[in-house]
């Protein structure tokens, strides 16, 4: 029975085949909808947790308990589970464990385009890149055999093509595998130093092994054409077999050791060597390393997202397109989005905003303008702080703003920080009760699990108190004078606060009847279009179709020309 599957569908139904018993992740595009499929199969445990370190923790605590594993999350998630991704690449596993990154060339949704590769050389561990959907289920059986022979975790790379093209995938059925028994080996799993420079070598023994199994596996495969040779690996093997349908190809699906043998003898068999591969020169620089001359990067640049299109030109086989100068539909925050308000009075307070990683990032775009920076996942609050230990001016005017989730992610320490340290920053969490950015996924403060049971509900106000803040206070995200009441308040104290900001997030409720204009008190002074609400046309008209009834516009108006709620002023 085969089934068009989106490569994240097709890793899910991979992880289920090959007696995956556990998942953790912590949502992030591209690799969201991996956990969101593997939840619909009531065999596999699992979860979201509170952020990718601890997801890979609570994966390593499976793996030693005998069970095969898979955990997931996006390339700079990654960056997060660096230390236990490392540490883990020592001591080993039991069962099987495969760590999926979903790098994100072009930034499709993300902060930066690292590539990832690069994570496997560091911990010395396998690495396997999927070329289609097909593959995608198929190297997740492959990378958990993988690694419970040679005692590894293994790194699944894949990227925004793989994991949201879709492709026909050949299903099977589940394969049971029962726990592998657990046996204590302080030698092997305390990395104290004088256990870990043993198990240093040992990793090192076993990349020599897997040296091996890069020549001999099937994934790692020449199809002999012509005197044109390709190396390449991923979705770039399709965009090479499109464009230059008569050369030779070595296609690598285990791309990390390299096979140096085959690509020798690969190199040989043709008369021009090129490597194909999006991001940085991971392949290449491995190859001329090897003495052997190939073309590369110098053609195809290490930015952004390859394709058909761009490597024909790159390769001189096409010439570029006429540059255009089409206008693009900027991204906006949602009718009725809870987190506008907080903006347009930030804005209009003239404050420097320490910024964060959410739906709310785009505040920083016109008309709002309303956010400074937006470094990574938890890094307002330290940043503010920061500003403030470089001149304590800036207590006054400077704020961080951090989502409800990005709070339990990673913004609990640095409020601590704060506290600790003798800081006085103003906090704003956006709390609208869910990880809006990928997709209304839940988290340990909206009450579900990812399997939509009833889960305890964390108290930001009594977390953020125990934290030490002594000055906390929630307000309506749809009271612009609450809110900016709040924040001259809090901003003014000589102490640490923060200021919690409550809605759901608009699409997630039930839409309030929608305001009018009325256009006999409109004076056309555009007031209400400083908000940015997609709702509010050129001429102050609301699309009755759009407008989520929040009352914001009615409340900047300053007339009272719209739709009957209050006239507040802010």
């Amino acid at each position: 029975m085969k089934e068009i599957m989106s490569g994240n569908e097709a890793i899910a139904r991979g992880a289920y085949e090959s007696g995956v018993s556990v998942a953790v992740a912590y949502p992030g595009t591209p690799s969201t909808e991996i956990l969101e499929n593997i939840a619909q199969h009531p065999s596999i445990r699992a979860q979201w947790s509170p952020n990718e370190k601890v997801a890979l923790e609570v994966g390593i605590g499976a793996s030693l308990a005998g069970a095969r594993v898979l955990v997931a999350m996006k390339h700079v998630g990654l960056n997060v589970a660096a230390d236990p991704w490392l540490t883990i690449a020592y001591t080993g596993v039991n069962g099987g464990l495969v760590l999926v990154s979903a790098d994100d060339p072009g930034m499709h949704s993300s902060q930066n385009e690292q590539d990832n590769r690069f994570y496997a050389r560091m911990a010395g561990v396998p690495m396997l890149e999927p070329a289609d959907s097909q593959e995608a289920k198929e190297f997740v059986g492959l990378a958990l055999r993988i690694s419970e022979e040679y005692d590894t975790p293994v790194l699944l790379r894949t990227t925004t093509r793989i994991a949201h093209s879709k492709g026909l995938v050949e299903l099977g059925e589940r394969g049971e595998h029962p726990l592998r028994p657990y046996t204590k080996d302080p030698k092997k799993y305390v990395m104290i130093p004088a256990h870990g420079r043993l198990r240093h070598q040992a990793a090192a023994d076993r990349l020599a092994k897997l040296t091996r199994l890069a020549e001999e596996t099937p994934v790692n495969k020449v199809e002999q054409r012509g005197k044109v040779g390709v190396i390449t690996a991923g979705v770039c093997y399709q965009y090479v077999r499109e464009t230059l349908p008569e050369a030779s190809v070595l296609k690598l699906g285990l791309t990390y050791p390299l096979p140096k043998d085959k690509i020798r003898t690969f190199a040989q068999q043709v008369d021009e060597l090129y490597v194909i591969e999006e991001l940085e020169p991971f392949l290449e620089e491995q190859i001329r390393a090897m003495g052997i001359s190939v073309k590369g990067k110098e053609l195809t640049g290490v930015l952004g997202e390859l394709d058909q299109k761009r490597l024909a030109v790159s390769l001189g086989l096409e010439d570029p397109p006429p540059s255009a100068s089409a206008v693009s539909r900027p991204p906006v925050l949602c009718p009725g989005c809870p987190h506008r308000g907080v903006f347009y009075v930030l804005r209009r307070l003239r404050l420097t905003v320490m910024g964060d990683i959410g739906c709310y990032s785009l505040g920083a775009l016109p008309p709002l303008d309303a956010m400074d920076t937006c470094i990574c996942m938890g890094s307002s609050i330290g940043s503010a702080l920061g500003m403030e230990k470089a001149d304590p001016a800036w207590a006054e005017r400077c704020v961080a703003v951090i989502g409800d989730s990005t709070f339990l992610h990673s913004g609990m320490t640095p409020l601590l920080d704060v506290v600790y340290n003798g800081g006085s920053t103003t906090v704003l969490i956006l709390d609208n009760s869910t990880t809006a950015m990928t997709g209304h996924q839940d988290h340990p403060a909206s009450g579900r699990t990812l399997g939509g049971d009833p889960a305890p509900k964390v108290d930001l106000e009594m977390l953020i108190r125990a934290l030490g803040v002594r000055r906390v206070q929630r307000v309506d995200a749809y009271d612009l004078a609450a809110i900016r009441r709040a924040v001259r308040e809090e901003t003014a104290a000589p102490e640490p606060s923060v200021i919690i900001v409550s809605r759901s997030c608009a699409l997630r409720t039930s839409p309030a009847r929608p305001l009018v204009v009325d256009e006999a008190k409109c004076n056309g002074c555009h007031a209400c279009l400083k908000l940015g609400c997609p709702a509010i046309q050129e001429g102050a008209r609301i699309d009755p179709h759009l407008c989520r009834g929040c009352g914001l516009c009615s409340q900047v108006c300053p007339r009272g020309a719209i739709g009957g709620d209050s006239n507040v002023q802010c």
